[in-house]
């Protein structure tokens, strides 16, 4: 998809919205919890995931983050990682 005026203006708006700031920093936060411990560092290929994503109501608690690929993480949406949720630590 190109990135269109009007396209670029939606993603500013929607990027801007408190719900997804506040999601944002808790991301942000659990991957600078991971970097401390040395799971993770930048450059990798890796992504913190939530097992509970943040969006249906999960935390940045320990017990809900893991590290994953990025394929992992990213490619299940376009079904491109091979991802089975059954074969996922729980």
């Amino acid at each position: 998809m190109k990135d269109t005026p009007s396209k670029k203006r939606y993603d500013t708006a929607y990027e801007a919205r408190p719900e997804q700031v506040k999601h944002r920093e808790e991301r942000n936060r659990a991957r600078a919890e991971m970097a401390k411990k040395g799971a993770v560092k930048k450059g990798d290929g890796r992504d913190v995931d939530h097992k509970r994503p943040l969006e249906n109501g999960g935390s940045s608690a320990p017990g809900n983050t893991r590290v994953v690929s990025e394929t992992t993480n990213r490619g299940w949406r376009k079904g491109q990682s091979g991802y089975d949720p059954s074969k996922q630590k729980k």
